[in-house]
């Protein structure tokens, strides 16, 4: 939705409040207008329910609305009189119209004076629970997200398994832009593999202020571009459904190329204005190795897997078994295996073959060779030509919205002739540190700005599925920092020793208060 679509949109939802309720205003003693002004009106309406001021912000954030607009249908209702379990079933099964048929039709007498407080328990427990739902879902779409490394990109810097805690404060909260969507989960309803959301309506994207900005080699959470489903109500055979922004699959990157870079990548290695990227010491950047074995020395590979934390190891690629082949070693680990008994070359994998997979798909560079590229910044203008195209027309058309046509040799944008394109914002290039097994920018691209979800600070739990017993918990990773100087170091024993300290203060104090008692 445009901010145009999204102004008349609101003042729809203005004027059905305001027809569903301004006899309820006057019953109450306030004024039939009180309940048209957009916003005084749901002030208005917290003091005739008797409910705090503060509620109101509830009603205007995205999907915490969703959980407010109920809580406030029935307590309208039953401030108005309206109690029984049918009054609750039909306010909530009629979107709120039941209030309609209330304001029109019944005999009003305004409670004032109500009990505010829950009459039974069950109403107490679905009350606090309502209350948790609302503080959860802020906290998840706002501060910090719960998530999950599926996948081995970034191995040795992050796991799968690694459960991590993602702040959206960092890089900026984004609100929602999809505002019809069930609280804490994302495109999905678990286990029923069907749409959490609806994709209407839309909000504009806006971003809170952020407390720093995206810099090279930071680990980011962002949504895929080029995510599409296939199981979302499709048949086979279907290209899949386009999802809103804030629904699109969330990846897990590092960050090599920010806004107003010129990046390429040699030999594997990438290269930022001309010079190569340094990397932290906590990354781990991993490459294909074929490592010549003399055949006749014993080696112990399980041994040695082990010592270099080789999870996935490819296997012989000849019938003599000479010669192995690491899909993932870092630089270190050839270093490792050169100097192993048996081992007479470990030669790193260089793809030199043009693919037509490769950004921007014109069959002219290969995962290990590429560029230079350029990474749009806001504001910035760069030359539209038949060179420039393939790298910046699905920005132009699917992360800007323009309409782009070729008339003869002739650029149009939205109908007018161009020849340049200014950038609305700004771009991100992500790569995985396991370079021959991430899909990542260089496959599909850009990352836009309104595409980035947050900034992993921590790692809570890690769990190894091939792990045994009480060693399926990766113990020294366990409440470990993500970003940092130096090797991560794990506070979990800190955090047991708060959490003792705090059961024992909670144990002196329970026995001084019985004392006095």
């Amino acid at each position: 939705m445009t901010l145009y679509s999204w102004f008349v949109f609101f003042l729809a939802v203005q004027i059905i409040h305001f027809l569903g309720t301004w006899k309820l205003y006057q019953a109450a003693g306030r004024k039939s207008w009180e309940a048209a002004v957009p916003v005084y009106n749901s002030i208005v309406l917290m003091k005739i329910i008797g409910r705090p001021t503060w509620w109101t912000l509830l009603l205007f954030i995205p999907i915490i609305n969703l959980i407010m607009f109920p809580v406030v249908w029935v307590e309208t209702l039953r401030t108005f009189g309206k109690k029984s379990t049918l009054d609750t079933i039909l306010g909530l099964f009629t979107l709120g119209f039941y209030i309609y048929y209330v304001n029109y039709t019944q005999k009003l007498e305004y409670h004032k004076d109500r009990k505010l407080t829950p009459e039974n328990k069950t109403a107490d427990t679905i009350s606090s629970l309502l209350f948790a739902i609302i503080v959860a879902t802020l906290v998840h779409t706002y501060v910090v997200q719960p998530y999950t490394i599926p996948t081995s990109s970034l191995e040795k810097s992050l796991l799968i398994g690694d459960f991590l805690f993602v702040s959206k404060i960092n890089y900026g909260p984004r609100v929602p832009m999809t505002t019809v969507a069930l609280p804490m989960v994302h495109d999905s309803i678990p286990l029923t593999k069907s749409k959490s959301y609806l994709s209407w309506p839309q909000l504009p994207y806006f971003r809170l202020p952020a407390i720093q900005k995206i810099k090279r080699c930071d680990i980011v959470v962002f949504n895929w571009p080029v995510d599409t489903v296939h199981y979302f109500f499709e048949p086979k055979g279907r290209p899949g459904v386009i999802k809103p922004i804030d629904k699109k699959s969330n990846y897990v990157k590092r960050c090599v190329g920010i806004p107003g870079d010129s990046l390429s990548i040699k030999d594997g290695f990438v290269f930022i204005n001309g010079k190569k990227l340094v990397l932290p010491e906590r990354a781990k950047p991993q490459y294909s190795y074929s490592v010549a074995l003399d055949g006749k020395t014993p080696i112990d590979f399980e041994k040695l897997f082990k010592e270099l934390d080789i999870t996935d190891p490819a296997g012989f690629t000849s019938e003599k078994r000479d010669t192995l082949y690491l899909g993932s070693l870092t630089e270190a680990g050839a270093e490792r295996f050169k100097n192993t008994p048996g081992v007479t070359a470990v030669i790193r994998k260089i793809d030199r073959t043009n693919d037509n997979r490769i950004f921007p798909h014109i069959n002219k560079w290969s995962q290990d060779n590429m560029g230079p590229i350029y990474i749009p910044e806001a504001g910035k203008t760069v030359a539209l030509n038949n060179e420039s195209l393939p790298f910046y027309k699905e920005i132009i058309t699917n992360y800007e919205g323009n309409k782009l046509e070729l008339q003869g040799s002739k650029f149009l944008i939205n109908g007018k002739p161009a020849t340049t394109y200014t950038f609305k914002q700004n771009y991100y290039w992500m790569m995985g540190d396991n370079r021959h097994n991430s899909e990542d920018s260089r496959y599909w691209g850009y990352v836009p700005e309104n595409h980035i979800v947050g900034k992993p600070v921590f790692i809570w739990m890690s769990w190894d599925t091939n792990g045994k017993g009480i060693n399926k918990i990766r113990w020294s990773r366990v409440f470990t920092t993500v970003d940092g100087e130096g090797q991560p170091q794990s506070y979990f024993k800190y955090f047991l020793i708060a959490l003792a300290l705090y059961f024992v203060g909670d144990f002196v104090w329970r026995k001084k208060r019985e004392n006095k008692a």
